[in-house]
């Protein structure tokens, strides 16, 4: 992510664009609000407040690229406002505004979730937090020790037709419930990370318990609807293999 802007310099290019924009259709929209700008020219359904999917996108991408900007979510806003008066003559929708705010929460929390241990949403650990511990496991393996494969794996949990909503903070409530539940299976040494949207990953050992407490986390998700998906992932012969089988869970 690049370097946050302190405020100054965002919101002068963002105000210089939206400026532009109200003032002249031919002039350049706002920063980022490009295709936004020629989304909500074509889709029927702004006018009434429901948009269409590739609006909602837009928006969502455009949200999310001044997030990684560092641009203040102010003026994120107040470039989806120009941008909407500058098509339709009218303040943007709350789906809009909406979309737009989740985008920028969640490349900046996708930024903040890089300096803590934490994902401040979930309290569940950050993924590099977890990529930490599975090095720590790899480094304390000792001369004569089982490999890791053998010793540790992954036990996955993941939400299954989760609702297309653009909203972080509603993908982070779902992950929430989820690891209240696993805290009760799960506890101790074992290690519960985010990794992607609408997935949890535990770091744990193999041993005795395992086969009972993997039947013991499936009946207690058996009442939530739908019903989580659980697997067991065995962890590689290396650290650098598991740091990428970690990236490839993170983006599936």
């Amino acid at each position: 992510m690049g370097n946050f802007w302190t405020g100054s310099l965002g919101a002068a290019r963002l105000r210089s664009g939206a400026r532009a924009a109200t003032s002249d259709r031919d002039e350049p929209f706002p920063p980022r609000f490009e295709a936004t700008g020629e989304a909500l020219a074509a889709d029927p359904g702004a006018a009434d407040g429901s948009p269409g999917s590739v609006l909602l996108d837009a928006c969502v991408y455009a949200g999310m690229e001044l997030g990684r900007d560092g641009v203040p979510l102010e003026d994120a806003l107040d470039g989806l406002r120009a941008t909407s008066l500058a098509v339709t003559g009218r303040e943007p929708s709350f789906p809009l505004v909406r979309a737009v705010g989740s985008g920028w929460s969640e490349a900046t929390l996708g930024y903040l979730h890089q300096l803590t241990c934490e994902d401040p949403l979930t309290g569940l650990a950050s993924l590099p937090h977890l990529r930490s511990r599975i090095s720590e496991v790899y480094r304390d393996q000792g001369i004569g020790a089982p490999p890791v494969r053998t010793s540790h794996a992954l036990v996955v949990v993941d939400t299954v037709d989760a609702p297309e909503d653009p909203d972080v903070f509603a993908a982070a409530l779902r992950l929430a419930r989820l690891a209240e539940t696993l805290r009760t299976v799960f506890a101790g040494g074992d290690t519960l990370g985010r990794v992607g949207r609408d997935r949890i990953a535990v770091l744990i050992r193999r041993d005795e318990r395992l086969p009972r407490r993997l039947g013991l986390l499936r009946g207690l998700l058996a009442g939530v609807a739908p019903v989580p998906r659980v697997w067991v992932e065995s962890l590689p012969g290396d650290d650098d293999a598991a740091a990428a089988l970690l990236d490839e869970l993170a983006r599936a």
